[in-house]
């Protein structure tokens, strides 16, 4: 069917500017909605903001009195400095596979002198394992005699340490010496270091649970 020519009559004119005007003011309309909301979002299109990272900080190692010398058995097998503190779950020796015991190097020390211990850590179990059985892991103590008053520990000032990870066959050794200055401590090395007086005394040593039998000892 073919349109009248010539002009059209103004109702139909004014209908159709204002379904153009509606369309125009629409595409804007989405055009500014659509900036907006790449404004708003950012790189990031969930829009959340990021947690800021966290900070970590060291603390010193404080600073104390003669810090327990550690001598190895230069005939038991040692790994290399670099071998992690914790050893692999798979062979690990659990600590029912393994008997500590202590020794005293001479029964009596004259007052000033520094008493020097021995640890040995034996492989009971019917199997090869391995073991970090570095000094921080060590803990060697004091007691008075009776067992009842703790005077010093190996790890109360020191309690960090080189890893050392042995792999221990049947009934074989991990063999340690360790020398005490003869001062007193308290954990986290609180309060003052002073030196033991003259008596009867016992020392204790230990790795993870297992415990050694007690070594009397004397101080003159």
């Amino acid at each position: 069917m073919l349109e009248p020519t010539g002009p059209l009559p103004p109702e139909i004119y004014w209908r159709r500017r204002v379904f153009a005007i509606g369309i125009l003011v629409f595409a804007v309309a989405l055009v500014i909605w659509l900036v907006m909301m790449i404004a708003r979002g950012g790189g990031d299109p969930s829009g959340d903001p990021k947690p800021a990272a966290a900070s970590a900080t060291s603390a010193e190692a404080k600073p104390g009195e003669t810090k327990p010398s550690y001598t190895t058995d230069a005939a038991a097998p040692s790994a290399s400095a670099s071998a992690p503190a914790a050893p692999v779950a798979q062979g690990q020796c659990s600590d029912q596979s393994l008997a500590v015991k202590v020794t005293v190097e001479q029964p009596t020390y004259k007052s000033g002198e520094q008493p020097v211990f021995g640890i040995v850590i034996t492989n009971i179990s019917s199997t090869p394992c391995s073991r970090d059985v570095g000094s921080g892991l060590q803990q060697i103590s004091v007691f008075s005699l009776d067992g009842q008053k703790r005077l010093w520990s190996s790890t109360d000032c020191y309690p960090d340490g080189q890893p050392d990870v042995r792999t221990l066959n049947r009934g074989e050794q991990a063999a340690f010496q360790v020398t005490w200055s003869g001062s007193t401590s308290q954990p986290n090395c609180a309060g003052a270091r002073v030196p033991v007086h003259s008596g009867a005394y016992s020392v204790v040593a230990q790795l993870g649970s297992v415990r050694s039998a007690a070594e009397p000892f004397n101080i003159a």
